[in-house]
């Protein structure tokens, strides 16, 4: 499977597949919050932030896929899958414990020299209240479903990365 893995990960359709897959769940927030009205909060964003980290890192990978940019690449999807497991899990426990002292943040929080709340406002401006409910597919909130699939994320990105070091690149055919 480790083989598997290392030939897929030099290849550009396989990082665009990636790319692809971690758009999905963003454009999905994005209808969510313009067309069925529904606010994103803090954590939310901060949320879209990690999956387009992910974006971000498969489209770098994308570019040159067998060079070492890859492996930048790979760290990037790892970071970014880490924090958006962090923030869904955290979003996750607001939403089912609510407690006043317990809260998210009231504006975000984006550096000085990336202010993507002013840049970007339809998308990184944040409305709502983190302990709110307001959605539900199959017994589960939206981010209970964004720590499944940051988790997903997280352990394919640490095979991916184990199976740079253990099988050697090889030309296949």
């Amino acid at each position: 499977m480790l083989q598997f893995l290392n030939r897929w990960s030099q290849r550009r359709s396989a990082w665009l597949l990636m790319a692809f897959g971690a758009l999905m769940p963003v454009l999905g927030a994005l209808y969510f919050q313009h067309i069925l009205l529904l606010q994103p909060c803090v954590l939310c964003i901060y949320e879209r932030c990690a999956l387009l980290g992910i974006f971000g890192a498969s489209i770098l990978a994308a570019i040159t896929p067998k060079s070492p940019l890859r492996y930048a690449a790979i760290g990037l999807w790892l970071y970014s899958a880490w924090k958006g497991s962090e923030l869904a899990w955290r979003h996750s426990s607001l939403q089912q414990h609510p407690s006043p002292f317990a809260t998210c943040d009231f504006f975000v929080n984006f550096p000085a020299w990336l202010p993507l709340d002013e840049w970007a406002p339809a998308i990184f401006y944040a409305t709502g209240d983190c302990s709110k409910k307001q959605w539900q597919f199959l017994f589960l909130e939206m981010p209970q479903w964004l720590t499944g699939i940051f988790l997903v994320y997280l352990l394919m990105g640490i095979l991916v990365l184990f199976s740079q070091f253990f099988y050697q690149n090889k030309t296949f055919k």
